[in-house]
């Protein structure tokens, strides 16, 4: 972590939004999201003649399998890792905070109402809606992750292990399953790059990235524009001073940059291949 000045003010100073360990889980996610995405497409789609190839740069369909069932534990994993965490905050540390209130990512009311707020605003019939620490999309994307645990991991896990499955599972569920998996995971491909893609790194205020999710920081200015509800709980406080911190290594940063244009490239480029095999 970079050292701040000792000159430096401390109203310049960042915000700190992720820790640490939340950004390392974001990448264990994000890379085994992709990895499972190149290696899983050829084979939903291997009847098009872009599909051999593309599992031929990746070694052919046995290596392909390899490395998908290796980003399916990575995911798993980072997935449990996230799951045990929070429940020790809940049950253990009695953060309550985490299933109610501003700082919660549990849906609430007011998201409907923001969400009502926000389409005014698109249309030029209202003010911004004054989101929190989460906006509602936020929310969308977080819970999206536990429905494709379930329906897309279950699924795979069936397919990974037939005989263990079929002592207590009919066959029939099998044909179900193999199913469900193909189709949901390419509704979360195409969902994760280009809506949540578009709202994380490409819409007009944030492109050509937001670094937020690497560095763990945004600026005060940031957080007054994006999240003024957020911002005026913390003055109200007197605690914005308690969350700033250090300012991001310039390594950080870098990498970011490289990070999201090969994850948004790669990302277009397989929503492309998808949608031309569908319509094309």
């Amino acid at each position: 972590m970079a050292t701040p000045s000792a000159a430096t003010p401390a109203s310049d100073l960042p915000i700190r939004r992720i820790d640490r360990f939340d950004r390392i889980l974001h990448a264990f996610l994000m890379t085994s999201f992709l990895g499972l995405s190149l290696t899983g497409l050829p084979l939903l789609f291997a009847h098009e003649p872009w599909a051999a190839k593309m599992a031929g740069l990746l070694g052919g369909y046995g290596v392909s399998g390899v490395i998908h069932r290796f980003c399916a534990v990575l995911l798993i994993g980072a997935f449990l890792t996230h799951v045990g965490r929070l429940s020790r905050r809940i049950f253990i540390k009695k953060e309550a905070g985490l299933l109610w209130g501003p700082k919660s990512l549990v849906p609430q009311p007011r998201d409907l109402i923001q969400l009502y707020q926000h389409v005014r605003w698109f249309v030029g019939l209202g003010p911004r809606p004054k989101f929190d620490r989460f906006t509602y999309w936020e929310k969308f994307d977080y819970w999206a992750v536990f429905w494709g645990m379930g329906v897309i991991g279950s699924s795979g896990l069936m397919m990974w292990f037939p005989g263990f499955f079929s002592n207590f599972l009919p066959g029939w569920l099998f044909n179900i399953a193999l199913l469900i998996h193909g189709e949901e995971a390419l509704l979360a491909m195409v969902f994760i790059f280009t809506v949540h893609f578009f709202n994380g790194h490409v819409r007009p205020e944030k492109f050509p990235m937001d670094p937020v999710i690497f560095t763990g920081r945004l600026t005060e200015e940031e957080l007054r524009e994006e999240r003024p509800a957020e911002y005026e709980r913390l003055v109200r406080r007197n605690a914005l001073d308690a969350v700033r911190a250090a300012p991001p290594p310039h390594w950080e940063i870098v990498l970011g940059r490289v990070v999201v244009t090969v994850a948004v490239v790669l990302g277009w480029i397989m929503v492309f291949l998808a949608l031309w095999a569908l319509f094309g």
